[in-house]
């Protein structure tokens, strides 16, 4: 079992930006996949990106361009660039030891941290 937690979030203006961190502890040998969701009041969770632990990483065509996942031992993080005000969300760091966290079911899930952007 991994435990996942999240940091970095805030309150900031739109156009600036943010880097979210998830410190993981645990079995972390076991870990294949690590990624980030965000949710939005009112609407279901969807991956923002996830990184493999052989480095290939994939962001989801709605955010490319403005988030980055990276991932420094037992780090993960997301940069987030030039922030829009629907970027507002609970977001989450997940793992797996296989490929859940790709297909919306990974076996961590941190707790969240909220991301809210004034326009």
């Amino acid at each position: 079992q991994v435990q996942l937690v999240e940091s970095g979030g805030g309150l900031v203006q739109a156009g600036r930006s943010l880097r979210l961190s998830c410190a993981a502890s645990g079995s972390l040998f076991s870990i294949n996949t690590m990624g980030w969701y965000r949710q939005a009041p009112g609407q279901q969770r969807e991956l923002v990106a996830y990184i493999t632990m052989g480095g290939n990483t994939s962001v989801a065509d709605s955010v490319k361009g403005r988030f980055t996942i990276s991932r420094d031992r037992n780090m993960l993080y997301l940069q987030i660039n030039s922030l829009k005000p629907e970027d507002t969300a609970v977001y989450y760091c997940a793992a797996d030891t296989r490929w859940g966290v790709v297909t919306g079911f990974p076996s961590d899930w941190g707790l969240g941290t909220q991301v809210t952007v004034s326009s």
